[in-house]
């Protein structure tokens, strides 16, 4: 990813929480057709050297996964920002539009497992973090044993060894002061993250 210094985002907790806020992910591989690429929710485990998810068995992407050098995309808050919010242009008409966002992304090797216990634990983590902020949370434990245990049997867990993760906070951080208090004043109501990232440039 082409990240100039000024948009580097290199903090391990702004990046977990990224990743936390933003679970879904693109998962990037090459297979025997060329690139593939799915749209997968990942959790990052508590020590921030994995990411864990699941595929489903009938996933093409899996052939080939086990072992695989991967990319794992996960896209935060964006937003168009036009011109009118820099004072250049009404001073020199010498601005054009951008795009803000907030991107992490994640190289490492893939690991399949098929194991009960993993999978298991698996979704009961990304369930238990999905359902939290809900008022009448849903447990995987809510259905019976029988119909999840037979719903594990059509998935496949996957594992990513992280080798390498790399943090993109594209925030107005290389126009003046003025211009990041008009942007982050602009996406204040629509995009908070954006919007703190831009004030904190």
């Amino acid at each position: 990813m082409y990240c100039p210094a000024h948009f580097a985002e290199t903090r391990p907790e702004a990046l977990a929480a990224l990743i936390a806020a933003h679970p879904l992910a693109l998962l990037i591989s090459t297979g025997e057709s060329g690139l593939i690429a799915n749209a997968v929710p990942f959790q990052m485990t508590p020590d921030r050297r994995h990411l864990r998810a699941h595929l489903a068995r009938a996933n093409p992407q899996l052939a080939g996964l086990d072992g695989a050098q991967v990319l794992v995309v996960f896209q935060g808050e964006q937003a168009y920002i036009t011109p009118a919010l820099y004072a250049a242009k009404a001073e020199t008409g010498k601005v054009v539009p951008t795009w803000n966002y907030l991107m992490v992304q994640v190289r490492g090797t893939a690991r399949l497992t098929d194991d009960a216990d993993w999978l298991g634990d698996q979704i009961d983590a990304l369930t238990r973090a999905m359902e939290a902020d809900l008022p009448q949370p849903w447990a995987v434990t809510d259905s019976p044993a029988s119909y999840i245990a037979a719903m594990k049997r059509g998935i496949v867990g996957v594992e990513i060894d992280i080798t390498g993760i790399t943090g993109k906070w594209k925030a107005s951080q290389n126009r003046p002061p003025s211009d990041r208090a008009n942007v982050a004043d602009a996406l204040s109501q629509t995009h908070p993250a954006l919007a703190a990232a831009a004030g904190d440039a």
